[in-house]
């Protein structure tokens, strides 16, 4: 493919040989002769120098003094990446239109045009199979569980009984949606009396899920998880939480019973969340915090446990990382008085 044509795809401007031909995609450490690269992080610049790329995507004030390198110059040349990367080198299907000899699916069970249904997987009684949509293999699309159009469910989920799954959602291997919310309540005696979780888990359009996640069910109504919404691995949701449209969230992170994050939130890894709190819009929680109260403002940044705003984080992490040093002096200080008073 010609530099000119990957330009064309992905809205760029070509500084240099726009014939020139590309036949592979790395990265710009390993490119090779042949390969497009891309720079979207300055810490990757000094690669600029030695890098073996015929072409690099860079932002459209980039600089450098090799003439050798053809530059296509984007707006975002992380994003121009990804729709290059999509172009230059599609997934491989997931499986062939049809349904697998060994899979079960009910006779009650709504099977739409041009599915894609693997080995052992299971549609059971009144479930909805949208359209163009993968169920792969040992998945299990409980009953009146509902998968949209374009869906891509990967191999061994499990979409429990009711839950709806929207158009072109992606669930990866082992994650479960809908199991019971924890739901319990303590007895006079001290034992646990289960309380019954008759509501569902609604994932709405677009929405990604990594591998070994669980989306609980709602007690009553629905778990939600909103349009757009992007999910890492082993990432647990509890029952009548609501994720809002395109919020992120990292890896083994938690999120307790009824608590409502908003719209273009980004959650780094392993942050845990109390529950019954409301988190606004475009709030940014840093790695390993702890949320223990409601986050009203939208557009801040949260870091530590308990959450503090950015700035208070770091000046009490400031302060302790002094404290060794603080309690040293002080300790001489305390000698030097203990001896002055003895002296008197």
């Amino acid at each position: 493919m010609k530099v000119s044509q990957i330009a064309q795809l992905i809205g760029a401007r070509v500084d240099g040989n726009a014939d020139a031909e590309i036949s592979g995609i790395a990265k710009i450490e390993e490119a090779k002769t042949g390969d497009i690269t891309f720079l979207a992080n300055p810490k990757y610049e000094k690669y600029v120098a030695t890098t073996k790329a015929s072409a690099v995507i860079v932002s459209e004030d980039f600089r450098t003094d090799r003439t050798d390198l053809v530059l296509l110059r984007a707006r975002d040349p992380y994003v121009a990446f990804v729709f290059a990367l999509k172009k230059m080198m599609p997934p491989p299907e997931q499986l062939p239109v049809g349904v697998h000899p060994s899979a079960h699916i009910s006779p009650k069970a709504k099977v739409g045009k041009d599915v894609r249904i693997g080995a052992f997987a299971s549609v059971l009684d009144n479930a909805k199979i949208g359209d163009r949509a993968t169920v792969s293999h040992g998945a299990v699309i409980g009953e009146e569980a509902e998968v949209g159009e374009d869906a891509l469910i990967y191999p061994n989920v499990t979409v429990y009984q009711g839950c709806k799954i929207g158009k072109r959602v992606t669930i990866h291997s082992g994650t479960v949606i809908g199991s019971d919310g924890f739901g319990f309540a303590q007895k006079r005696d001290g034992t646990y009396e289960k309380i019954p979780q008759f509501g569902i888990v609604l994932i709405e359009d677009d929405v990604e899920i990594g591998s070994n996640c669980s989306v609980d069910r709602a007690t009553l109504g629905e778990t939600k998880i909103c349009s757009g919404v992007k999910i890492d691995n082993l990432v647990q949701i509890a029952h009548n939480v609501v994720i809002g449209d395109n919020t992120v969230i990292a890896a083994q992170t938690g999120i307790s019973g009824s608590t409502k994050i908003g719209k273009n939130c980004i959650i780094a890894g392993q942050v845990g969340f109390v529950g019954h709190l409301e988190i606004a819009d475009n709030t940014t929680v840093g790695a390993q915090s702890g949320v223990s109260k409601s986050i009203k403002e939208p557009g801040k940044i949260y870091w530590g446990t308990p959450a503090k705003e950015m700035r208070e984080s770091k000046r009490i992490e400031g302060a302790l990382r002094m404290l060794p040093k603080i309690i040293e002096e002080f300790t001489a200080l305390q000698q030097k008085v203990e001896k002055l008073t003895k002296k008197e």
